[in-house]
């Protein structure tokens, strides 16, 4: 339970690889947050932390914390968050919230029946180019959308070892198609190879249906040199081009310029217009995730990504890898259609 005294909230960090790392260098310099211990059986290889790292669970939770932050492999984090909600402790997860459609139902089950708030670690949507073109599509600045394609690519990281690259890296892009443009995936089909020589997939070319009507198309891989983070978005005035990498947002507008030239005059698709990259203000997504979820923690209106939000993406992915082992399409059962401000 918590120990706070009026001061800042006390957070616990669980797990310290890659990301963990990042988790606790962002919370040792949060405003109104102390991290007051991490949680690896490794311990601290770097030597540089100045919060206490502990064996278990258990001495973490002794301290008492406010929250905690779940950054151990996937497979472990069903076990950390039942336990964390059993203490009632709120927790952020990172994405995905599990590997399976059965355990992250669990996980929304156990915080939601005790009213705890939760969210999942979508860091995507606290990118600036993402979060200025979801502003931008819901200004209308694209009126109708015909398609969003996303290319998620880039070498293996030799850290992730329980999951393949759909519940790893293409979860990202169902959550932020869904999240930029409003909408639910309804049909999903999708094709995987394994590369690698690893148990799970490395490369999936996924083509969707939103519930709109819109089409999706994913293409993710860890078998190439070559680093790429890119959603575009086709409407009727143009495309969004989002590169989340450097966080630049581009327009590409429809051209409206007259034409004498005899074999063109008989078009009747799109021609070249104005190109236009927008100057947005770039703050740090991860940071901007955990300022979002430390005032949700002290009841403060703000917009995380729930539980249910996550399981949603879960039961999506679940279905890319269905489709691709039986070869067909997959419908995906309608969710629970939510805001995300309403997550407090």
């Amino acid at each position: 339970m918590s120990a706070r005294q009026g001061g800042k909230l006390r957070a616990g960090l669980i797990g310290l690889g890659a990301m963990g790392r990042n988790h606790a260098r962002v919370l040792s310099g949060l405003d109104g947050v102390e991290l007051v211990g991490i949680v690896d059986p490794a311990g601290d290889q770097s030597g540089l932390l100045r919060a206490p790292v502990l064996p278990d669970l258990g001495e973490l939770l002794a301290l008492g914390i406010d929250y905690a932050v779940v950054a151990c492999p996937t497979a472990l984090h069903e076990q950390v968050g039942l336990e964390l909600a059993a203490h009632g402790v709120p927790a952020l997860i990172e994405k995905p919230i599990a590997q399976s459609v059965e355990a992250a139902t669990r996980l929304v089950e156990a915080f939601e029946s005790r009213g705890l708030v939760a969210g999942v670690g979508h860091i995507e949507r606290y990118n600036p180019a993402l979060q200025n073109l979801r502003i931008r599509l819901e200004a209308g600045e694209l009126g109708e959308v015909y398609q969003v394609v996303t290319r998620r690519q880039g070498p293996f990281p030799h850290r992730i070892a329980d999951v393949g690259v759909v519940m790893d890296l293409a979860t990202h892009d169902i959550d932020l198609t869904s999240w930029v443009t409003g909408q639910e995936y309804v049909s999903v089909s999708a094709r995987t190879v394994s590369r690698s020589g690893r148990l799970h997939e490395d490369m999936v070319a996924v083509v969707g249906q939103l519930s709109d009507g819109t089409m999706v198309n994913h293409l993710v891989n860890w078998l190439s040199p070559l680093k790429e983070r890119s959603t575009v978005i086709t409407g009727d005035r143009g495309c969004f081009v989002a590169d989340t990498l450097t966080a630049d947002l581009t327009f590409y507008a429809n051209g409206a310029i007259g034409t004498e030239w005899e074999a063109l005059r008989a078009f009747r698709g799109v021609a070249e217009g104005d190109m236009v990259r927008y100057a947005i203000p770039k703050r740090e997504p991860l940071l901007v995730e955990h300022e979002r979820f430390r005032d949700a923690v002290e009841g403060k209106e703000s917009d995380i990504v729930t539980l249910r939000q996550g399981l949603r993406t879960v039961q999506v992915a679940a279905g890319l890898l269905a489709s691709a082992t039986d070869g067909t399409v997959v419908a995906v059962a309608p969710g629970h259609h939510e805001e995300t401000a309403a997550a407090r």
